[in-house]
């Protein structure tokens, strides 16, 4: 497909502000914040967006931000988001921008995401007097936690919204490529935490007492079943345990066992038959062993399933700006984002922004490692990109 005029001018434009969005990104990166104390980053946006004409709503979901962009005439509202958290993880890749704050870290990429919406704000604040329509940039906190998205909603980022788009990078991608998926994107997550009681007593006489670290064991391997047992294998279920904490000595067998982990999905049914399903097999379990069980069980975030027009939009965009060549199709992934929630309330889509060195080059550490590097070279595409999805929704049908 041949390059636009607007294509052209949206690539060129994003190129040339690539320094400010490195060092903005950079800036974010050596002083990441947490979910719900992004209170730094968010001030660090409005400062950025401030002056463009735009309709700013701020501490929106907590930290979140909301600034409206009015077209020149009337029309769909678009809306692209970026999230801003980082991640309690100690940063280990010695960059001269490295994480100032201790055991804190942008190891998911969310300041490169936060510089790329800030890219298609300045791209889309120069040409909204083409649009017939306006665009709502949300800057969300908290996706780590899975919280972000429904403070956002519920505190009205998505009143009056037609459609929704947001991207990921990927460092498995080269920078400079993109993936797009139809249907299920990424998997539902749920968080599970299970107490056990039994009766401490002395290690040299188990039979005076009721042990819940064996009690534990039985379920952790028990719980394997739920996805081996019970549902297709067309049908893809991850049940984790993450953690088991129980006694302090080793001569002492505890009073109590404590058991935290998380369910994904890739179906929605399935997710909604899973709590049912672990239920029984830990109560049951637990009375086998003469133990007491409760099941603390969190339905966190659903799955995310892209909209087919959205995607054929965003797909129709990537290869109008960068070429069909330098799209590929996503693989399916059982890792969680809460933009799932979005979709579940308006149209969109969701996809991955290539952020990885280039063909033939060592390979990058993943999302969520001490050493993850993002390639800045994905910055200014990203923004041109997001800025193309919503200037094509809102310009004239003979103009695309």
């Amino acid at each position: 497909m041949k390059v636009t005029s607007w294509g052209e001018s949206l690539l060129k434009e994003g190129l040339e502000m690539e320094d400010r969005l490195v060092a903005f990104r950079r800036d974010l990166h050596r002083n990441p914040e947490l979910s719900h104390q992004e209170s730094r980053t968010a001030a660090k946006v409005l400062a950025a967006i401030e002056g463009l004409g735009l309709k700013i709503r701020t501490q929106v979901g907590g930290h979140g931000i909301v600034a409206d962009l009015q077209g020149g005439s009337p029309g769909p509202l678009i809306a692209l988001r970026a999230d801003m958290d980082a991640l309690p993880i100690a940063e280990e890749t010695d960059l001269p921008f490295a994480s100032e704050v201790p055991g804190v870290m942008h190891a998911c990429g969310h300041d490169g995401h936060t510089a790329i919406l800030l890219g298609a704000v300045s791209l889309l604040a120069a040409r909204k007097e083409q649009l017939h329509g306006s665009v709502r940039f949300l800057f969300q906190g908290a996706e780590e936690i899975n919280a972000g998205a429904k403070a956002m909603i519920e505190d009205g980022a998505l009143e009056a919204v037609d459609e929704i788009y947001g991207l990921h990078n990927l460092p498995t991608l080269p920078a400079g490529q993109a993936a797009t998926r139809y249907g299920s994107l990424m998997g539902s997550v749920d968080r599970f935490e299970i107490q056990l009681e039994g009766k401490g007593g002395h290690g040299a006489i188990p039979d005076q007492s009721i042990d819940p670290v064996v009690a534990a064991s039985a379920i952790v391997m028990a719980l394997q079943t739920a996805a081996s047992r019970e549902i297709s294998p067309f049908d893809p279920v991850v049940v984790t345990v993450g953690s088991i904490h129980a006694g302090e000595a080793n001569n002492v067998i505890p009073h109590r066992a404590e058991l935290t982990g998380t369910v994904r999905t890739f179906s929605p049914d399935v997710q909604r038959q899973m709590k049912e399903r672990l239920e029984r097999l830990i109560v049951r379990i637990s009375e086998g062993y003469r133990c007491k069980a409760k099941l603390n069980y969190i339905e966190q975030t659903p799955v995310l399933v892209n909209h087919d027009d959205p995607v054929r939009h965003v797909e129709d965009t990537v290869d109008a700006l960068i070429g069909r060549e330098r799209r590929i199709e996503a693989a399916p992934t059982m890792a969680g984002e809460d933009f799932s929630i979005y979709l579940q309330h308006v149209p969109g889509c969701f996809f991955w922004l290539g952020s990885g060195p280039p063909v033939g080059a060592e390979q990058a550490f993943g999302l969520h490692h001490p050493r993850f590097t993002l390639n800045e070279a994905c910055l200014p595409l990203g923004a041109a990109l997001l800025s193309a999805i919503a200037f094509r929704r809102l310009i004239g049908q003979n103009e695309r």
